[in-house]
């Protein structure tokens, strides 16, 4: 049988909270406090005191610039206001408004192992947050939250065997971040076109067939003749928030037969480039090639083209992304519109040379694809262990 006690009986933490019995709280450690917008002028690259935002961010500032404001410890840490987050750290820090606990008796409860159960509890503690606008944590709540308490043993072999899954993700992260970044540098040093022998200057209208999501009938009849459903209908309707999730069909959003003839030449067939005209603009994927009828949803742009391979990676270059920033407006909503986009010159080089191209950012693609396919089953991992190993009767 494992023990269980209440957080205030095993932990100390920063502040006097209002609400809270006295009792609860015999002592507690006080820290400087910095605001979001002083901490981010103290970051430096190769800081050796950690900035422990009120996000999950991860920085750095040097001792000489917060020499008296250092703080020290071992620690767990939740933001007072926004969105839960959970953080551990261990030696000199420097912190945003974070509400910061540590172990009364670390022999007997391990600050790593708090650190996990939280983790494993952040649905839970996000009940805890509450208000209009940010919302700020019930620290009642969070004090009489019950916290199990193994052997000091247990708690170490537990803490260890999520640690390795945590730095096996990160390693996995940093992996594809390095990645990423060599993609990006030999995909613009390879589209650098502009002005060299055998690339032809065409315009986007002259070599693209280009639609927005609606050509049957008006931006003012949407919402009258569109209407998502999440149960499987007549057609898939392709967002950006579906590429975000890499395709995932239970986050599909369907349209029926109404809607998909309404939207008319915004259908898909798979393999297009579609891309954000209104607020991100300029982010693209490629349409995946679906079993589904495809349609393309608001607030999009939608590309085909003989030379749609050798666009996609244009278009998503530096010199792609400059095009499409001269063109978007600076309001509140940035946005540009089609025909200012058709106008957009782009280097053409011969077929030869947009197969070469295609074919090593491809490679690229294929290789981050595949590092962040092993990132989500290490996720997915970590979290049933997680959950196997923090389940106490």
């Amino acid at each position: 049988m494992v023990e269980w006690k209440q957080m205030w009986e095993v932990t100390t933490w920063d502040k006097k909270f209002s609400g809270v019995d006295k009792f609860m709280q015999p002592n507690v450690i006080k820290y400087h406090y910095f605001l979001a917008n002083e901490l981010t002028e103290l970051e430096r690259p190769e800081g050796d005191v950690r900035i422990l935002y009120t996000t999950d961010k991860v920085a750095f500032t040097n001792s000489s610039d917060v020499d008296g404001m250092i703080s020290e410890g071992e620690i767990v840490a939740i933001p007072w206001g926004g969105n839960v987050t959970i953080k551990y750290y261990k030696g000199k820090f420097v912190t945003a408004d974070n509400r910061i606990a540590t172990s009364n008796d670390p022999r007997s409860l391990s600050n790593k192992f708090l650190y996990y159960w939280m983790l494993s509890q952040k649905e839970e503690i996000a009940k805890f947050y509450r208000g209009a606008g940010i919302q700020h944590p019930s620290m009642y709540k969070v004090l009489t939250m019950p916290v199990p308490i193994p052997s000091i043993s247990k708690q170490t072999r537990i803490a260890g065997i999520l640690d390795t899954f945590t730095a096996s993700i990160e390693n996995l992260k940093e992996q594809i971040k390095q990645r990423r970044k060599r993609y990006e540098y030999y995909r613009d040093q390879l589209l650098d076109l502009e002005g060299k022998p055998g690339a032809e200057m065409e315009t986007l209208g002259d070599i693209c067939y280009i639609s927005d999501y609606v050509s049957n009938g008006s931006f003012a009849s949407l919402r009258e003749n569109v209407q998502y459903k999440s149960e499987p209908d007549y057609a898939v309707l392709v967002r950006f928030v579906d590429y975000s999730n890499n395709f995932d069909e239970s986050k599909f959003v369907y349209i029926n037969e109404h809607a998909y003839k309404f939207l008319g030449k915004s259908s898909l067939e798979g393999g297009e480039i579609i891309m954000s005209n209104v607020g991100s603009c300029g982010l693209l994927f490629r349409c995946p090639k679906l079993q589904h009828n495809m349609s393309l949803a608001p607030n999009s742009i939608l590309i085909k083209s003989a030379y749609v391979d050798y666009l996609y990676y244009w278009l998503g270059s530096r010199i792609g992304q400059e095009c499409i920033k001269k063109i978007t407006s600076k309001s509140a909503m940035p946005k540009f519109n089609k025909t200012d986009f058709k106008k957009i010159l782009a280097p053409i080089p011969s077929t030869s040379e947009q197969q070469r191209i295609v074919s090593i950012l491809d490679t690229f693609e294929a290789s981050i694809q595949n590092l962040e396919t092993q990132l989500a089953q290490r996720e997915k991992q970590y979290e049933y262990y997680r959950n196997k190993l923090l389940t106490f009767e």
